[in-house]
């Protein structure tokens, strides 16, 4: 079994997106560690606010295969991948970390996910995770939000 950590978001009927990812994760990999979720304004594009969350999964699939269920997740939920990269979710769900693994493809998939430098997708996973070293950088991820630029913001959580 491996440990995956992802990143959570949507900002279309995100509360209704976000509940329906976080059953269909227990329903697959059972005990899913869940981050608050954070309230936080769209990046890349002028759009509604996003609710962002991170969960913690054990898994018995590989990188790719994960990759491709939690795409196949997304599309169940009705995800547009037709639009510009950056613009409005219903879902959007990514491997940010796979155990200490660094990988560049195949795909889009990067491991550890670029977008591990915004806030979005860092606090909450620091929240959950405050002591995993991210591989490449040798940092953990308590240390990359105690140095991150909008530490100090205050995002603001919310209950869905």
């Amino acid at each position: 079994m491996s440990r995956a950590y992802l990143s959570l978001g949507s900002n279309l009927d995100p509360a209704r997106h976000l509940r329906g990812a976080i059953d269909a994760l227990h329903r697959r990999f059972g005990t899913v560690v869940l981050s608050p979720v954070y309230r936080t304004r769209a990046v890349g594009f002028d759009g509604s606010d996003f609710l962002n969350a991170a969960a913690v999964i054990e898994t018995d699939l590989a990188p790719q295969a994960l990759n491709d269920w939690l795409h196949a997740l997304e599309d169940e939920h009705g995800r547009d991948r037709s639009g510009p990269r950056f613009g409005d979710r219903t879902l959007d769900i990514d491997v940010v970390l796979f155990d200490d693994l660094v990988l560049g493809g195949p795909g889009n998939l990067r491991i550890p996910r670029p977008e591990l430098k915004h806030a979005f997708v860092l606090r909450p996973l620091a929240d959950i995770a405050p002591d995993v070293i991210v591989p490449g950088d040798g940092r953990t991820l308590a240390a990359l939000w105690d140095a991150h630029a909008e530490r100090d913001a205050g995002l603001e959580i919310v209950r869905i």
